[in-house]
């Protein structure tokens, strides 16, 4: 039986709950393919790729999402961490500000 895109989700974020980041992008991966669109398969894609340092693959997710949803806050902070971690810090601030004009000031 072919399993549905909510059940690719759950695997996945179970996956992340038991700290293996690289097996739940792995899971996402085709998931994202099918449906390019959706923010929750991208936002958790984009968290596996942070916590298994594939840093440009998540860079990559962020930036996907803030096209999709150019207000969505969370993006922008979790794009800001990802460019940090990359050392691009003038860069990253951008969007710690757009995360901060957002959220109400907090430019964490």
């Amino acid at each position: 039986m072919k399993e549905n895109t909510y059940d690719t989700f759950n695997r996945a974020r179970m996956f992340m709950e038991l700290g293996d980041p690289i097996y739940a992008a792995r899971t996402l991966e085709p998931a994202v393919e099918a449906e390019p669109e959706s923010r929750s398969l991208l936002e958790l894609l984009g968290r596996a790729y942070f916590h298994s340092a594939q840093l440009n693959k998540a860079e990559q997710t962020f930036r996907r999402i803030i096209e999709l949803d150019p207000v969505d806050n969370w993006a922008h902070i979790a794009l800001a961490r990802t460019l940090e971690r990359q050392s691009r810090s003038e860069e990253a601030a951008i969007y710690r500000r757009m995360h901060a004009a957002m959220s109400g000031g907090s430019l964490d």
